[in-house]
């Protein structure tokens, strides 16, 4: 009995999901056939833009799209999943998908009750930072309405997790810190590639602890703030804690205003996890790095802005040898950027995953690193 109502909610979710990204891949289709040569395309594209019209890049309903919305929108979005769902009545008994059924149609029923108006469709003054990354939420879907172009799953996050279009590169502003540095040049150059528009910033030049004048105006000039700088024997606080945190404050506060929040992408490192091995060489970088990890864990949660910690394995740079080649981290790294993930692993050696879970539940500022930072 157990194990027919496992089965029965598995294959009731598995037809829920799959049917969902099938939606997922005609949105995309429609978003690419605006530019098709044929007209008919062109046509079925404009019909998918009212939903567009209806809510708006600025997030706000439009009541004169109400009507459009509900034909040519929801109702097609509900027709092309209910298909999907009954597709499994090739594999599955009818019940779970019957259930399915119920549910997109109950759904349908209030959202036209609600005249295309639901938990992922509302006028918004802000989009948060904390989104979700199976399960599409309010914050997730409403950068889809900001950054058409990316952001195509509706529910369940399938089809942006498979495809990499959980975010956009092309067209929004970057600004690189340690451009001059392995992973920082890989990245810049990676990001034109993908039609980011690049500026750099330069510790010691542009910035340097507690001086951060020069800094404003590129900052509130960035959609992304992508820290690369750092140090690995001289300074370390100052280079892997102090500048990381007060440019990401700096970067938050200014953004605060903004529709969208203010994205961060912090390099982090393995030596979270495994930390200085006895090494004295290592220790300060150890230090630093775990301090940085800690107060990063908070921006990881925070509403405020969007935050994405990488942890790279050791890659080939001024510093040594690494396991990988920089523009080989970036790319990785890129991978995962692109799904939506938030916490980045780029690893041969599979400590980065393990540092998950340090990161996430297990971490505490080491006392030493509590001393200096006082």
């Amino acid at each position: 009995m157990i194990w027919d109502i496992a089965a029965f909610i598995l294959q009731a979710i598995l037809a829920f999901v799959v049917s969902t990204a099938l939606f997922d891949a005609l949105h995309w289709v429609l978003h690419r056939w605006e530019g098709s040569r044929f007209g008919l395309l062109r046509t079925f594209s404009s019909w998918h833009w009212v939903h567009h019209k209806f809510l708006g890049r600025d997030m706000q309903i439009n009541p004169a799209y109400v009507q459009q919305n509900l034909w040519l929108h929801i109702l097609p979005e509900y027709l092309t999943s209910i298909v999907g769902t009954l597709l499994f009545l090739v594999l599955f008994p009818w019940p779970p998908v019957a259930l399915v059924v119920a549910v997109r149609t109950a759904m349908l029923a209030m959202t036209l009750k609600e005249e295309g108006l639901d938990y992922n469709h509302m006028s918004m003054s802000r989009v948060g930072g904390r989104q979700g990354l199976l399960w599409v939420d309010n914050n997730y879907h409403a950068m889809h309405h900001v950054y058409p172009q990316a952001f195509f799953s509706s529910f369940a996050n399938v089809f942006d997790l498979l495809f990499g279009t959980g975010n956009q590169i092309s067209g929004r502003r970057f600004l690189v810190t340690g451009a001059g540095g392995a992973f920082g040049s890989a990245m810049v150059e990676q990001l034109i590639k993908a039609g980011g528009v690049v500026e750099t910033a330069k510790s010691g030049r542009d910035f340097s602890a507690g001086n951060y004048a020069a800094m404003r105006e590129k900052l509130a000039r960035a959609d992304v703030l992508v820290l690369a700088h750092g140090a690995k024997s001289e300074d370390t606080w100052n280079a892997n804690v102090v500048t990381f945190t007060d440019l990401i404050d700096l970067f938050t506060a200014l953004g605060a205003t903004r529709l969208a929040p203010p994205e961060v992408w912090a390099l982090g490192s393995e030596i979270e996890l495994h930390g200085d091995m006895g090494m004295d060489e290592l220790k300060a970088y150890s230090l630093s790095k775990r301090a940085f990890a800690a107060r990063a864990r908070d921006y990881y949660r925070s509403d405020a802005l969007l935050y994405r910690h990488i942890v790279p394995s050791s890659f080939t740079s001024p510093m040594g040898k690494g396991a990988m080649s920089a523009a080989t981290a970036v790319a990785i790294a890129l991978f995962f950027i692109r799904r939506g993930v938030k916490y980045v692993p780029v690893t041969l050696t599979g400590m980065a995953l393990l540092n998950y879970f340090r990161f996430r539940y297990f971490q505490k500022p080491a006392p030493a690193a509590l001393e200096l930072a006082e």
